[in-house]
């Protein structure tokens, strides 16, 4: 009940801030208007986050532990590109589901040097861990075999080039529909290589 509980102040405490960040822009908005929105105190915030940075980089943490989930959830003998786009369609047709909530924080995200940064810094955990799961997959070594690495690696360029170009049209695209032309291109890649790696 406890362990609800705390998560319950944390979604309320991330979905505040996220929201405000999103509509006032990263520097203008302080940790007292987002405790004051979220409805607790100033200690409670640095209970969970230590800077209004860290919420956003939170937010990000939880998207890329979803795209591992996914990962590891696709069938053994699936073809990488295949299993690898499932993983990535998760996230970004989420975001095109609640537009409304997560293009503003895309474009916070995007359009903030900070943020973007600590963004690419956090996606390079997501690459290692999509790297260990692909090497698990083809019975591979992640860190001797360079295909698992260049596969991770191809397939969050193409997560950041479709979210890339969302946040450009203001939402007027679909995610869906651009995450499978980016996989259309980079699909005979990384089964190609998937094959000679094996």
């Amino acid at each position: 009940m406890a362990q609800r509980k705390r998560q319950l102040v944390s979604d309320e405490l991330t979905r505040s801030a996220l929201q405000l960040l999103a509509l006032r822009g990263f520097d203008a908005v302080t940790v007292d208007e987002i405790v004051n929105a979220a409805g607790v105190s100033k200690r409670t915030f640095f209970r969970y986050f230590a800077s209004k940075e860290d919420v956003v980089v939170q937010f990000l943490a939880d998207m890329g532990a979803g795209i591992q989930a996914e990962l590891a959830a696709r069938p053994a003998g699936e073809r990488p590109s295949v299993a690898l786009l499932h993983a990535v369609s998760v996230p970004l047709a989420a975001c095109g589901d609640h537009s409304e909530r997560a293009l503003p924080v895309v474009q916070l995200i995007l359009r903030t040097p900070a943020l973007l940064a600590r963004f690419l810094e956090r996606q390079e955990q997501w690459r290692n861990d999509l790297a260990a799961e692909l090497a698990h997959r083809l019975g591979l070594d992640a860190l001797a075999d360079l295909y698992p690495r260049l596969a991770a690696g191809t397939a969050l360029t193409a997560f950041n080039t479709v979210l890339q170009r969302w946040s450009e049209s203001d939402g007027a695209q679909n995610p869906a529909e651009l995450t499978d032309q980016a996989f259309t291109v980079v699909a005979p890649a990384l089964d190609a290589f998937a094959l000679d790696a094996v």
